[in-house]
């Protein structure tokens, strides 16, 4: 008598993918994965295309000829450059740890159920994921209370703390934290920083990564804070350098009656080139740390979601 072939239970079955649908996926994935790249290398290949190329032909990925004079300028440019890059590498750690610090504290003492002020400290956080204040009010507050203004803590304390980050953390701490835990802690005499700092914090590194993440690609690709506070060029990030690279580029596009030096120097300047040689300087430090969180952010990505 032959033997009846097992049938998979319902739940694998139910998981498993067809060989077509698992080659589409492959397909879209690809295809996303080049629309991220491609941008990226075209940049690439406009600084180092000459300025008689770009002016002749425009941007293309095979340009008439190639040049190094928008890294050359770069180099010149060391001192701005550089101190510039100092100062965006100072604000993304600094805000990056300042900010991973206070989110999940907020968030975890709002997953406590026996927190006695949890309905008004959530209420508090969720009133700004809805509406904030506006522009004026937080210009005021910041220049005329804080006196942040031509410092480095205004491109710092304006994106420490997110609602959305906070409502991240409360979800992972509530959902994946046990109670028991921290009442056995509890029992043995633990104070809550003990529990928070011992306990907590090493079972929530998807959840460090993913804020971490968050926190890094918002205060390293910020210029705007730089456009409402800084007036020091000692203090423009990386980025507000760029932005203001761009602006004086077009100022002068659009006045050229100005000084005989400062026209010359901008004439011998790779205007194009520089830029997105610029952009290429913004982008590698980022890509790079980018792997570092990968192990722990696609777990992070899950946070809330239902268990099996």
């Amino acid at each position: 008598m032959a033997k009846r072939r097992e049938e998979p239970d319902a739940p694998n079955r139910l998981n498993r993918i067809a060989k077509k649908t698992d080659i589409c996926f492959n397909i879209i994935f690809a295809v996303l994965a080049l629309m991220c790249i491609i941008p990226v290398i075209f940049i690439f290949i406009i600084s180092i295309s000459s300025e008689e190329s770009i002016r002749h032909i425009g941007y293309r990925f095979i340009p008439e000829s190639f040049s190094a004079d928008s890294y050359i300028f770069l180099f010149r440019e060391a001192d701005m450059i550089l101190r510039a890059l100092g100062v965006s590498f100072v604000v993304t750690i600094v805000g990056t740890a300042l900010g991973v610090m206070l989110t999940t504290m907020m968030g975890y003492v709002m997953s406590r159920s026996n927190y006695r002020l949890n309905g008004l400290c959530t209420m508090i956080v969720f009133i700004p994921m809805i509406f904030n204040g506006g522009m004026l009010s937080s210009y005021v507050v910041n220049t005329q209370l804080l006196h942040l203004k031509d410092s480095i803590w205004a491109l710092i304390l304006p994106l420490l703390v997110s609602s959305f980050n906070v409502v991240i953390c409360k979800t992972f701490f509530k959902t994946n934290i046990p109670d028991s835990v921290m009442e056995s802690a509890q029992i043995d005499g633990a104070t809550q920083f003990t529990i928070f700092g011992k306990i907590v914090l090493p079972l929530a590194k998807p959840l460090l990564a993913t804020i971490a993440l968050f926190l890094t690609f918002g205060y390293w690709n910020d210029w705007f804070q730089s456009s409402l506070y800084i007036t020091n060029t000692k203090l423009y990030s990386l980025q507000a350098l760029l932005d203001h690279v761009q602006r004086s580029i077009e100022m002068m596009a659009n006045n050229p009656t100005m000084g005989v030096t400062m026209t010359e120097y901008m004439n011998s300047m790779p205007k194009e080139g520089a830029r997105m040689a610029m952009a290429i300087l913004i982008i590698v430090p980022i890509a790079c740390t980018y792997p570092f969180f990968q192990r722990y952010f696609i777990s992070g990505l899950t946070v809330g979601s239902v268990k099996g």
